[in-house]
């Protein structure tokens, strides 16, 4: 979790900032923002729109982020703040053992049909649901059944999903992925950003991350769909599910020279979204000493005591 690494929580906040205090760090140089979503509808079901979707072309890789250093730079976290669950030590954690494998099945890469290599690295993602997981590497994602391993539905490009939303969401395809489940609402999240100029003179911009997010506990139905805008080029985008939001942290890159900004650490209306309502998110940009940054997530169905980080 990100506050045992940079962070001390203040108990005495209201609710609703608790997590945002523990989830960034220091005040000094950062910037906070709220902004709505730039647009918002609901989708026809994935399976309908995987079925009209066009063939997506490979793309390069599109990777900026430089190196950073671990561990992180002093004065970030309290040097007598120790981190609670660093294990050190085999001892530190007896009796815990590996999971014992269960279904082995082919996921998306060489061989499998219909799966194109689009670029290096694969930016792989995965995630399990009820009855389904779904993976999404590069640019094209499938749904497998769970029992089975038999692929359902896909490979389809990533952008299939944003079918009818218009903008650059349905336009481009551009990669850095992600798919979680949202095992408290038993719904599925998938993103990827949009950081393509599609027309003349072409370029990057605008910068925007797409999210769906399910109605329902089946990855082919229909989505509650999103884009949020950003000024700098949001670059190696992470995130999680928490019971007050979903957080989302990106390595920012700052136009037009593109030189890098630091991290942002956003929270989107998880409730509006799962709602299919006008959703908010509320960043706090970093100053360029801080980058590469994780946010918590919920694994299970039982939430963290209130309140928590």
């Amino acid at each position: 979790m990100l506050q045992n690494a940079i962070s001390v929580c203040r108990k005495n906040l209201p609710v609703g900032v608790l997590l945002l205090a523990c989830f960034v760090l220091p005040a000094a140089g950062q910037i906070q923002t709220t902004l709505t979503d730039v647009h918002h509808d609901v989708s026809r079901p994935l399976r309908d729109l995987a079925s009209t979707a066009p063939a997506d072309a490979a793309v390069a890789p599109r990777e900026a982020e430089p190196a950073r250093l671990i561990p992180i730079p002093p004065g970030v976290k309290p040097a007598g703040d120790p981190d609670p669950v660093l294990q050190r030590t085999l001892a530190d954690a007896p009796g815990l053992l590996a999971p014992t494998p269960g279904l082995n099945f082919e996921g998306l890469g060489t061989g499998l049909p219909g799966f194109v290599i689009a670029g290096a690295p694969p930016d792989t993602n995965g995630a399990v649901g009820l009855t389904q997981y779904v993976q999404w590497v590069n640019t094209s994602f499938a749904v497998f059944d769970k029992t089975t391993g038999a692929i359902s539905l896909g490979p389809v490009a990533g952008k299939s999903l944003w079918l009818g939303f218009g903008g650059n969401c349905e336009v481009n395809n551009d990669g850095d992925p992600i798919v979680l489940y949202d095992k408290l609402a038993d719904r599925w999240v998938f993103s990827q950003f949009s950081i393509s100029n599609p027309n003349p003179p072409f370029g990057l911009g605008p910068f925007l991350q797409c999210i769906a997010v399910s109605t329902t506990s089946d990855a082919t139905g229909t989505y509650n769909r999103y884009a949020f805008q950003y000024s700098s080029f949001d670059d190696y985008p992470k995130m999680g599910v928490w019971p007050d939001a979903y957080y989302v942290t990106f390595n920012m890159f700052a136009s037009p020279n593109f030189v890098f900004a630091g991290a942002d650490a956003c929270a989107y209306d998880r409730t509006a979204m799962l709602a299919g309502q006008a959703a908010t998110q509320i960043c706090f940009q970093q100053g360029s000493s801080i980058g590469g940054l994780l946010p918590s997530d919920v694994d299970g169905h039982i939430p963290p005591p209130a309140g928590s980080p």
